[in-house]
């Protein structure tokens, strides 16, 4: 008996956001997935816009599973994480072990396939993913917001900073084009 497709369906236990008040609570497997649909979006824009080759279905899987050690790490807010360079070496390292344990509950034979979606190793995919979820971040700020939690307003700033500091093209025609739909309501979105 294997574990892995057990412990990836306990991703939707895992809360994010603890430190703050939230309107609308998310889990990891909710953000996995917009996760997932981001980076595979930043990729296609790299790839088709600025004509860089890139794989988006790759960047998608990777995303997918990003945060897939947190079944057993949790999620760490990053006021935390960030604090110290001695806290983020020391998670990074929790990190590790944890991935490691999730490729030990998979059969040998498909470890290789998933390995690098657990560790992250190719360093493009790692770029596009950490900006997918950067973006994420900065889109459930707006969400919260919207619902007129301010406790997102500080957040919301920072986040768009550090997406800015990124000096990513994809992220800049992203913002430019899609991300002020996100403000609006249903009504809004079609038209009316």
């Amino acid at each position: 008996m294997y574990n892995f497709f057990a412990y990836i369906a306990r991703m939707k236990y895992i809360t994010r956001w603890s430190l703050m008040r939230n309107s609308l609570p998310e889990n990891i497997q909710e953000h996995s997935h917009m996760a997932a649909v981001l980076a595979h979006a930043l990729a296609v824009i790299r790839r088709d816009v600025f004509l860089i080759p890139c794989d988006p279905d790759k960047c998608a899987s990777a995303a997918l599973f990003h945060d897939a050690a947190e079944i057993f790490t949790g999620d760490l807010p990053t006021p935390i994480k960030y604090y110290s360079p001695a806290i983020l070496d020391a998670y990074r390292q929790v990190e590790a072990v944890a991935a490691n344990r999730l490729l030990e509950s998979l059969p040998e034979e498909l470890r290789p396939a998933y390995a690098p979606l657990l560790r992250e190793e190719d360093p493009d995919i790692h770029a596009l993913v950490k900006a997918a979820d950067k973006l994420c971040a900065y889109l459930k700020c707006l969400e919260e917001l919207q619902s007129g939690n301010r406790e997102f307003a500080d957040a919301a700033q920072q986040t768009l900073a550090a997406l800015r500091d990124m000096n990513m093209p994809e992220i800049d025609w992203f913002l430019e084009r899609f991300a002020p739909a996100f403000g609006l309501t249903l009504d809004g979105l079609q038209g009316r």
